[in-house]
């Protein structure tokens, strides 16, 4: 059976010779390259989707891939998709790189200049294990899920347009279907996740910042299980302490989180630094919210461009929803679609301060009202996303159905 090779190489010279060796290897089947790092997950995302069976047996990852760095995408994929080997491609051969590589989740590192024979032992050795991998596994290959938990995250065009709000109703709807679910709050220094959930703790995602290797005991220690069943991993009560978690550490603790829970909703504020940054690039929904004004709009029109200036997000992966809608608005969903230039949720959550002003005050927006028409439309929202698992009768019952016309219907969502 040939070896399925999938090379991510952002350099063209380095694009050239790497093809032009492995088509050279017995029993290799190369892929068509990838060149950068989002298309390389996009990819195996794709594939593994199919069925386990379709992803490459081994990657190859140039030290120059981009834009997240090779040693941190080589761990991503080594904890998304565990059955597919990695070699790193490098100059630095040194002991420390490749003990680095290890750590990481590599199977094998190779030097630069590339050499024929160094290669191919290494291609040879590391489809092995990945052959021997799934052979041990078996009918077990349900355990490669392959795409992970869904990561969604929630920022403000502005602030005060209901992010917060927007991030735990979404994760408070995973959770009540069935589905594991983490809410994090990545507003590092002004977030309130606690502060709406009734939460006093003591560890917050700063006390992950450090840590190399994230073993499932170490997340367990951090997370704050809360009465509803989310587990919560919050910003840290002294905000200047939230300069910690770096970009790098956050791409560390949203991986860790992707493979223990099945969906992961990220709270980044409206001020996104570089853990937010990092966390915006890494999800599969990235979601925008703002309200149905000209600053807000225009805020959002702001951070649309900048995302697509620092490659985080074009415009285009990016879903905008709309929060405190009302048909007499004069800004309506389709004109914030054209002027940002980014998708937006067909479910609108309307403007109905009042349902909401008790619990807010209280601290206790998980004790929100199901017939609140903010909270039907926020759990549409959830089930438009693909957030909840839908069990039969539910929607007879009305559990997810929107409540006002700017909300649509979970089966209309369904078959779309």
């Amino acid at each position: 059976m040939p070896t399925r090779i999938l090379p991510a190489v952002g350099d063209a010279d380095a694009v050239r010779s790497v093809t032009t060796l492995l088509s050279q290897l017995p029993d290799a089947e190369p892929v068509a390259p990838v060149v950068d790092s989002t298309q390389l997950i996009d990819t195996l995302a794709r594939l593994a989707a199919e069925s386990v069976d379709e992803l490459p047996e081994v990657v190859i990852v140039h030290e120059r891939i981009g834009p997240v760095p090779a040693l941190e995408l080589i761990r991503e994929v080594a904890l998304r998709f565990p059955a597919v080997g990695v070699i790193l491609v490098t100059s630095d051969a040194s002991p420390g790189l490749f003990q680095a590589a290890m750590d990481y989740g590599a199977r094998g590192l190779v030097a630069l200049p590339l050499s024929y024979e160094e290669l191919a032992s290494r291609v040879q050795a590391v489809a092995q294990w990945s052959t021997g991998v799934r052979r041990h596994l078996g009918a077990g290959g349900d355990v490669f899920t392959g795409v992970g938990g869904t990561v969604v995250t929630v920022s403000g065009a502005k602030g005060g347009v209901g992010a917060t709000l927007t991030a735990i109703q979404l994760a408070l709807a995973a959770q009540a279907s069935g589905r594991s679910t983490a809410l994090v709050d990545m507003d590092l220094q002004t977030g309130d996740v606690a502060s709406y959930l009734d939460v006093q703790f003591r560890r917050s995602v700063v006390d992950l910042a450090a840590i190399t290797d994230i073993s499932p005991r170490v997340l367990a220690d951090a997370v704050f299980r809360h009465d509803t069943g989310l587990a919560l991993l919050l910003a840290p009560a002294e905000g200047e302490r939230g300069e910690d978690v770096t970009d790098r550490a956050a791409r560390q603790i949203v991986s860790a989180l992707r493979s223990r829970y099945e969906v992961v909703v990220i709270d980044c504020g409206a001020q996104i630094g570089g853990a937010g940054a990092a966390a915006v690039e890494m999800a599969d929904r990235a979601l925008l919210v703002t309200t149905p004004d000209v600053v807000a709009v225009r805020g959002a029109k702001r951070a649309v461009r900048m995302w697509d200036r620092l490659q985080i997000r074009k415009a285009e992966e990016t879903t905008v929803v709309v929060n405190r809608h009302s048909r007499g608005t004069e800004i309506q969903p389709p004109l914030i679609q054209k002027i940002t230039g980014t998708a937006v949720a067909a479910t609108a959550v309307p403007a109905n301060f009042k349902e909401l002003q008790s619990v807010v005050d209280a601290g206790r927006i998980h004790e929100l009202e199901n017939k609140s028409s903010v909270k039907q439309a926020l759990w549409g929202l959830a089930a438009e996303l693909g957030l909840v698992k839908v069990p039969e009768g539910v929607q007879k019952a009305g559990r997810f159905r929107g409540g006002d016309r700017g909300s649509v219907s979970l089966r209309r969502r369904r078959e779309g």
